[in-house]
């Protein structure tokens, strides 16, 4: 079981970004991964964060990926593992609106509702990596990376709209679920851990914060969907 502490339950925010859609993998295949970091407060929506966009609504955006958070901390272990890449000198390699250091997937758990800035979030799920990291990154492996580090980053759905700049707090304010770290769902959902483990599997269904697609993605590897 996870437990808050004084060093984890307020964070500093180091940046904020948001990108725009712009020609990724030829024209026919945009993205807006590419962020940039957002000088003075960023109004944060119920979609997401003031002058953000998405590409594919299908598979990004929406209430429960309004906003994606990336740990500063993973960046080291990038460079480490696929060298000093020009992306990895700066926030937002990864296309995250928030990076922080000193909170990660392991101290983290789905349903935490955080204050961030003035704005309410709370984490929904992690991120499932899809092949634009790989293509953001010159064809590294990073997918493989991510899945097999458990370094997914998460994202938040947004219960309480406001504001959010760079030297912000984010302030622990509920932790309903101290057993689920968004490591270990990740891990469950996405990693392949739920093959020697039906039993965390099963009771992933009482956390009623994870996103509607994760739930989804739990009843298909449990067999309930047929």
């Amino acid at each position: 079981m996870l437990n808050s502490s004084p060093e984890t339950n307020s964070i500093a925010i180091l940046s904020v970004q948001c990108g725009k859609v712009s020609p990724f993998r030829g024209a026919d295949e945009p993205s807006a991964i590419g962020k940039l970091a957002v000088e003075g407060a960023v109004r944060v929506r119920r979609l997401g964060l003031e002058g953000d966009e998405q590409a594919d609504l299908a598979v990004h955006g929406g209430p429960d990926k309004a906003i994606h958070h990336y740990p500063h901390d993973h960046y080291a272990f990038w460079r480490d593992s696929i060298g000093a890449h020009p992306l990895l000198s700066d926030y937002g390699a990864f296309g995250e609106n928030i990076a922080t250091e000193g909170l990660t997937e392991d101290m983290i758990c789905v349903g935490d509702r955080w204050r961030l800035g003035t704005a309410l979030v709370e984490v929904s799920q992690g991120r499932q990596p899809c092949w634009k990291l790989d293509h953001r990154f010159g064809g590294s492996a990073v997918n493989a990376g991510v899945v097999k580090s458990r370094r997914s980053g998460w994202y938040y759905r947004v219960l309480e709209e406001g504001e959010v700049a760079a030297g912000d707090r984010m302030v622990l304010a509920e932790r309903p679920w101290p057993a689920w770290s968004v490591r270990r769902v990740f891990g469950l959902l996405i990693a392949g851990e739920h093959k020697k483990d039906r039993e965390g599997l099963d009771a992933l269904g009482e956390v009623g914060a994870l996103a509607a697609t994760w739930m989804r993605r739990r009843a298909k590897l449990l067999g309930l969907d047929s």
